[in-house]
This record gives C-alpha cells, structure tokens and sequence, in this order.
C-alpha cells in the first residue's frame, strides 16, 4: 500500500465520505505533518524514520480523535529528528486540541512534552504531579531515583545520584507490600507487609508510599 491508500484507510472505515473527499482529507493531513501532495503515492521504504514517524501521526489523526495514545513515539528516532517530532506532536496539539497519553523512558522527553506526569513501577503508580512540582521536587523514592539519573547537558554541573540496589522483582510475581520496597533506599519495617494506598497531597499530587500515610 501507498503512503496514501494507509493513512486513507480508516477514513474509508470510519467515515462516509466519497473518494475525492477521502483523498483531499489524506492530503491535508499529510501537509499538516510535514509531508507534501506528491507524497501521496509513494511507499513506506522510500521515507526516512522520521518521515514515517509523521505518516503514523497523520494516520492518528485521519478520525479526528480527541485523545492519542502514543507509546515510545520518538525513542527510535536520531536526537536531531526527535526534537522535530516533538515539536510537530506540540503544534498539532494545539492546532487538533488534542490530549496525549504520552508513555515514554525518557524523561528529558517528558518534561518538554507532558503537562501532568504519572510514574509507574512494575505496573502501578507510584506518583502522580503536575510537572513542574515532579521535576522540582519529586516525593516518592523511586522519582528521585529515576530524575537523579537524568543527564544534565552541562559537565561543570554535578548531580548527585541515588543508587537503586537489590534485585529487580518480576512483573509476574510481585513482592508483598510495596512493590518498591526491595530496591528502597528509604524503606523501613512495614514496608514489606502492607501495601500502600495511592495518597492525595497538596497542589493535586498522589502518591503511593508509606512514608506519606495509608498506615492504619
């Protein structure tokens, strides 16, 4: 199939529309992303990463959805076409009024993209914040690990780090208590036997640790 024929088919299953409409649809959508017209016929290997990456994009937005899952969306991609991306998934943003759900490891990434932040750990939330309050001060152990490891592009600024030590749990069977609680730097005597509750903090923050509450 032509870069046009993908992105054309769920409009042909998702809306009535006739063959000309289809196509003028694909082709503002492709525009709106970064393509041309002329790319309408093309196929998939003779795009660059990057390019294609902005095919999938425009193929999201062919039903005009209100919220987009997008999972590790620029992780393959080289630093200089990510920023490009990013930058394109912003503007559409404002321009569709779109929400993401924006699943990433990166968290360079999901500081310059996400407005509210979840972190998870083997599955559960651990702390959930607006971004600025989580990269400014991160209250569960496991968010400041993971940010403490976060590259700063400045080698005259140090930063200390929290070394995570122990053994990674297994997804499929999960220790009692809090899942954290074996690799914890900060974990302490009931922290193997009770799990914790995903606790409401000031300034709309949740999170799921002991040190905060949910003891009986």
């Amino acid at each position: 199939m032509t870069v046009g024929q993908t992105v054309e088919e769920s409009v042909k299953i998702n809306l009535k529309l006739r063959k000309k409409e289809r196509v003028d649809q694909v082709v503002r959508l492709l525009q709106d992303v970064g393509l041309g017209a002329e790319d309408y016929n093309k196929y998939p290997h003779e795009f660059s990463g990057g390019q294609r990456q902005r095919v999938g994009i425009a193929r999201a937005l062919a039903v005009h959805p209100k919220i987009i899952i997008a999972d590790e969306p620029v992780s393959a991609l080289d630093v200089s076409i990510r920023a490009q991306v990013l930058n394109l998934l912003e503007e559409l943003k404002e321009r569709y009024k779109l929400t993401y759900i924006f699943v990433s490891h990166d968290l360079s990434v999901v500081e310059y993209l996400c407005d509210r932040v979840a972190v998870m750990y083997l599955g559960k939330i651990m702390e959930i914040a607006d971004r600025d309050d989580l990269y400014g001060s991160p209250l569960h152990p496991y968010s400041r690990a993971l940010l403490s490891a976060v590259p700063i592009p400045d080698p005259t600024v140090k930063r200390e780090r929290i070394p995570l030590t122990g053994e990674i749990p297994s997804a499929s069977n999960p220790p009692p208590g809090c899942l954290f609680h074996t690799r914890c730097p900060e974990r302490f005597e009931p922290c193997d036997q009770v799990e914790p509750p995903l606790v409401p903090k000031e300034n709309n923050r949740f999170v799921r640790c002991l040190l905060y509450g949910g003891l009986a």
